[in-house]
Protein backbone atom coordinates (compact mmCIF):
# COMPACT_ATOMS: atom_id res chain seq x y z
CA UNK A 1 0.00 0.00 0.00
CA UNK A 2 1.11 3.50 -0.67
CA UNK A 3 -0.20 6.59 0.98
CA UNK A 4 -0.04 9.89 -1.38
CA UNK A 5 0.22 13.57 0.10
CA UNK A 6 -1.12 16.84 -2.44
CA UNK A 7 -0.23 19.65 -0.92
CA UNK A 8 -1.11 22.79 -2.82
CA UNK A 9 1.51 26.00 -1.95
CA UNK A 10 0.30 28.47 0.82
CA UNK A 11 -1.14 31.60 -0.36
CA UNK A 12 1.51 33.64 -1.94
CA UNK A 13 2.07 37.22 -2.17
CA UNK A 14 1.23 39.51 -5.74
CA UNK A 15 2.67 42.49 -3.41
CA UNK A 16 5.76 42.68 -5.81
CA UNK A 17 4.76 43.19 -9.49
CA UNK A 18 8.35 43.28 -10.72
CA UNK A 19 9.58 39.64 -8.73
CA UNK A 20 9.25 36.62 -11.92
CA UNK A 21 6.10 34.04 -10.69
CA UNK A 22 8.63 31.64 -9.63
CA UNK A 23 9.89 33.86 -6.93
CA UNK A 24 6.97 35.50 -5.12
CA UNK A 25 7.11 34.17 -1.74
CA UNK A 26 4.45 33.72 0.75
CA UNK A 27 2.23 36.49 1.67
CA UNK A 28 1.22 37.26 5.69
CA UNK A 29 -2.05 34.48 5.30
CA UNK A 30 0.26 32.15 3.67
CA UNK A 31 3.07 32.38 6.69
CA UNK A 32 0.17 31.88 9.31
CA UNK A 33 -1.61 28.48 7.41
CA UNK A 34 1.28 26.88 6.22
CA UNK A 35 2.71 26.60 10.38
CA UNK A 36 -1.06 25.63 11.06
CA UNK A 37 -1.45 22.94 8.74
CA UNK A 38 2.01 21.51 9.79
CA UNK A 39 0.51 21.42 13.08
CA UNK A 40 -2.95 19.18 11.75
CA UNK A 41 -0.65 16.67 9.84
CA UNK A 42 1.07 16.56 13.04
CA UNK A 43 -1.71 15.44 14.81
CA UNK A 44 -3.06 13.27 11.83
CA UNK A 45 0.56 11.63 12.08
CA UNK A 46 0.89 12.48 9.15
CA UNK A 47 5.10 11.22 8.22
CA UNK A 48 6.13 11.45 4.27
CA UNK A 49 9.04 9.58 3.52
CA UNK A 50 9.67 11.70 1.08
CA UNK A 51 8.68 15.31 0.22
CA UNK A 52 8.47 16.60 -3.45
CA UNK A 53 8.27 19.88 -3.71
CA UNK A 54 8.29 22.46 -6.20
CA UNK A 55 10.92 24.28 -6.11
CA UNK A 56 8.95 27.91 -6.83
CA UNK A 57 9.59 30.11 -3.77
CA UNK A 58 6.39 30.25 -2.62
CA UNK A 59 6.16 26.10 -2.21
CA UNK A 60 9.88 25.93 -0.83
CA UNK A 61 8.68 28.02 1.42
CA UNK A 62 5.64 25.86 1.96
CA UNK A 63 7.29 22.94 2.05
CA UNK A 64 10.01 23.91 4.59
CA UNK A 65 7.26 25.29 7.31
CA UNK A 66 5.50 21.61 6.68
CA UNK A 67 8.38 19.68 7.21
CA UNK A 68 9.71 21.30 10.30
CA UNK A 69 6.07 21.49 12.25
CA UNK A 70 6.08 17.24 11.42
CA UNK A 71 9.51 17.00 12.02
CA UNK A 72 10.07 15.64 8.80
CA UNK A 73 14.06 15.91 7.71
CA UNK A 74 15.03 18.45 5.31
CA UNK A 75 17.20 16.30 3.68
CA UNK A 76 14.37 13.86 2.94
CA UNK A 77 12.80 17.21 0.75
CA UNK A 78 13.73 16.89 -3.23
CA UNK A 79 12.58 20.44 -5.39
CA UNK A 80 12.28 18.95 -8.66
CA UNK A 81 12.31 21.63 -11.21
CA UNK A 82 10.10 20.02 -13.26
CA UNK A 83 6.64 19.90 -10.34
CA UNK A 84 7.45 23.74 -11.28
CA UNK A 85 7.16 23.71 -14.75
CA UNK A 86 4.66 20.71 -16.11
CA UNK A 87 1.37 19.10 -15.80
CA UNK A 88 -0.74 16.66 -14.22
CA UNK A 89 0.49 13.70 -16.50
CA UNK A 90 4.24 15.52 -15.96
CA UNK A 91 3.61 14.81 -11.92
CA UNK A 92 2.71 11.53 -12.52
CA UNK A 93 5.27 10.67 -14.31
CA UNK A 94 8.09 11.94 -11.33
CA UNK A 95 6.01 9.89 -9.29
CA UNK A 96 6.23 7.07 -11.26
CA UNK A 97 10.16 7.36 -10.86
CA UNK A 98 10.08 7.33 -7.07
CA UNK A 99 11.30 4.11 -5.56
CA UNK A 100 10.35 1.38 -3.80
CA UNK A 101 11.29 2.28 -0.82
CA UNK A 102 9.24 5.07 -0.50
CA UNK A 103 5.36 4.18 1.04
CA UNK A 104 4.27 7.75 2.16
CA UNK A 105 4.57 10.29 -0.59
CA UNK A 106 3.98 14.17 -0.33
CA UNK A 107 4.03 16.55 -3.52
CA UNK A 108 3.88 19.84 -2.99
CA UNK A 109 3.11 21.70 -6.02
CA UNK A 110 0.46 24.52 -7.86
CA UNK A 111 -2.48 24.45 -9.41
CA UNK A 112 -4.54 23.84 -11.85
CA UNK A 113 -2.39 20.64 -11.50
CA UNK A 114 -2.67 19.27 -7.68
CA UNK A 115 -6.46 19.74 -8.05
CA UNK A 116 -6.66 17.44 -11.38
CA UNK A 117 -3.81 15.26 -10.07
CA UNK A 118 -6.74 14.85 -7.10
CA UNK A 119 -9.74 14.44 -9.48
CA UNK A 120 -7.47 11.69 -11.32
CA UNK A 121 -6.08 9.46 -8.20
CA UNK A 122 -8.80 9.91 -5.18
CA UNK A 123 -12.19 8.47 -4.68
CA UNK A 124 -13.23 12.04 -3.72
CA UNK A 125 -13.47 14.89 -6.67
CA UNK A 126 -12.61 18.33 -5.65
CA UNK A 127 -14.07 21.27 -7.02
CA UNK A 128 -12.07 24.32 -5.06
CA UNK A 129 -8.70 22.82 -3.78
CA UNK A 130 -7.49 26.10 -1.29
CA UNK A 131 -4.36 26.82 -0.81
CA UNK A 132 -1.85 24.90 1.79
CA UNK A 133 -4.91 22.09 1.32
CA UNK A 134 -3.96 18.75 1.87
CA UNK A 135 -5.26 16.30 0.08
CA UNK A 136 -4.36 12.05 1.18
CA UNK A 137 -5.00 9.24 -1.21
CA UNK A 138 -4.57 5.26 -0.20
CA UNK A 139 -3.50 3.52 -3.11
CA UNK A 140 -3.63 -0.13 -2.67
CA UNK A 141 -0.65 -0.65 -4.76
CA UNK A 142 2.57 -1.62 -4.25
CA UNK A 143 4.80 0.07 -7.11
CA UNK A 144 4.30 4.36 -7.62
CA UNK A 145 4.45 3.17 -11.07
CA UNK A 146 0.53 1.41 -10.75
CA UNK A 147 -1.00 5.02 -10.01
CA UNK A 148 -3.63 5.87 -12.33
CA UNK A 149 -7.06 7.35 -12.78
CA UNK A 150 -9.28 6.26 -9.66
CA UNK A 151 -6.79 3.93 -8.34
CA UNK A 152 -6.90 5.61 -4.56
CA UNK A 153 -9.38 5.92 -2.00
CA UNK A 154 -9.51 9.19 -0.46
CA UNK A 155 -8.47 9.90 3.45
CA UNK A 156 -8.69 13.28 3.54
CA UNK A 157 -9.26 16.82 2.50
CA UNK A 158 -7.63 19.51 5.09
CA UNK A 159 -7.86 22.74 4.26
CA UNK A 160 -6.89 25.99 6.24
CA UNK A 161 -10.35 27.00 6.78
CA UNK A 162 -11.64 24.17 8.33
CA UNK A 163 -9.46 24.88 11.07
CA UNK A 164 -9.37 28.90 11.66
CA UNK A 165 -11.85 30.00 14.45
CA UNK A 166 -15.39 29.92 13.43
CA UNK A 167 -15.01 27.63 10.62
CA UNK A 168 -16.87 25.16 11.99
CA UNK A 169 -15.13 22.02 10.74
Amino acid sequence: MKQLYLVRHAKSSWKYSRLDDFERPLNHRGRKDAPAMGTVLKKRKVSPDLILSSPASRAAMTTRILAARMGHPLEKVVYPAALYETDKSGIIDIIHRVGPDVDRLMIVGHNPDITRLANHCGSNPVNHFPTCGVYAIRLEVTSWKKIGRRRGKTEFFDFPKKYRSGAGG
